[in-house]
């Protein structure tokens, strides 16, 4: 009975596993970014875009619709790890912030040039993360909106990506898992 029920578990997990790939054809990819500065404070964020139809280099500006990105959030943390702020700069495919800069290239999956994320919108005390990937990148909090802000923490520019699993590799995962252990389930019923 148990060999049966590991059969039909392994099977309806790789038809999930199957049936996600075919009918969730590989569109908005997801991206996570880390940032540490020197002083211990850090930004994690993530943003995606539709890789069917992204050109090799996306470069987005200021407030209104953006060209291919669809999100972009972005949390900033002390150095205890508490977090100072959140903010979705792009959402649904539209910028709030007149000061967003954001370059990106799809092939190496590198961001470069003039990044600013973050507030934006007016809001005294706000957050902002700013500056030119690859050489040097400030966290700073605005003051008094007359473009007077405090830098809490910097480095020499340098920020990591990396790729999400998609949802259908992971289910891939899980069934090739699942067989694993519907034929180690076999060998211990032919054992006893």
């Amino acid at each position: 009975m148990k060999n049966i029920f590991a059969k039909i578990t392994a099977i309806a997990a790789t038809s999930v596993a199957i049936a996600a790939g075919a009918n969730n054809p590989a569109q908005a990819l997801e991206l996570n970014f880390n940032w540490q500065g020197d002083a211990g404070y850090s930004a994690t964020g993530s943003f995606s875009y539709d890789e069917t139809t992204a050109p090799t280099i996306i470069s987005e500006t200021g407030s209104g619709a953006t060209n291919f990105l669809q999100s972009l959030n972005v949390s900033f943390l002390d150095p205890s790890k508490n977090i100072l702020g959140t903010y979705n700069t792009v959402s649904g495919g539209v910028s709030e912030s007149s000061f967003f800069a954001f370059n990106f290239n799809t092939s190496t999956q590198t961001l470069f040039g003039p990044f600013d994320v973050a507030g934006g919108t007016g809001v005294i005390g706000e957050y902002f993360f700013q500056g030119t990937v690859g050489d040097s990148l400030f966290l700073r909090q605005d003051v008094n909106q007359q473009d007077t802000s405090i830098t809490l923490d910097q480095n020499f520019g340098s920020i990591q990506v990396s790729k999400v699993p998609e949802p259908a590799s992971l289910l891939g995962l899980l069934a090739f898992a699942g067989l694993g252990v519907a034929s180690t389930l076999k060998k211990k019923q032919g054992s006893c």
